[in-house]
């Protein structure tokens, strides 16, 4: 048996499957999951997920959340989730460039906690395009 995954937003079930592998953009770095992890409760931060089937691996941009894992079943709930497949990857670049250039201009701490939110869903949105170029 492998992992049980099911990723829900709060608008629907967003994706559920069998997986070998699963990469979660955890609050504290990236952690991997393999078959018999233990049990764990982990926050989501704003960033990739990669998810190895036995055919491919797919890559998510993943808006925050929590994950549980427990027994081989994966449960996520994402505050927002869209998978590479639907992302445009000339604008997610261009996206990602101007969040960039808007976080090093932001003055106030107002400006800059929203130009750095930006920045990290732009960045996330760019990075599942590139992970996906590079593993496929």
């Amino acid at each position: 048996m492998s992992l049980q995954i099911s990723i829900l937003t709060p608008e629907r079930p967003f994706w559920n499957g069998e997986a070998e592998e699963l990469i979660l953009p955890t609050e504290t770095g990236e952690m991997g999951v393999l078959k018999n992890h233990a049990p764990i409760i982990t926050g989501l931060d704003v960033g990739a997920m990669l998810i190895r089937t036995k055919e491919k691996w797919s890559s998510f941009a993943v808006m925050g959340g929590f994950a549980v894992v427990k027994n081989n079943v994966v449960t996520i709930l994402a505050n927002e989730a869209e998978a590479s497949a639907t992302i445009n990857a000339d604008a997610a670049k261009a996206a990602f460039d101007t969040a960039k250039d808007n976080l090093e201009k932001a003055e106030g701490v107002k400006q800059k906690v929203e130009a750095n939110f930006a920045f990290k869903r732009a960045k996330a949105r760019f990075q599942v395009v590139k992970v996906l170029n590079k593993i496929n």
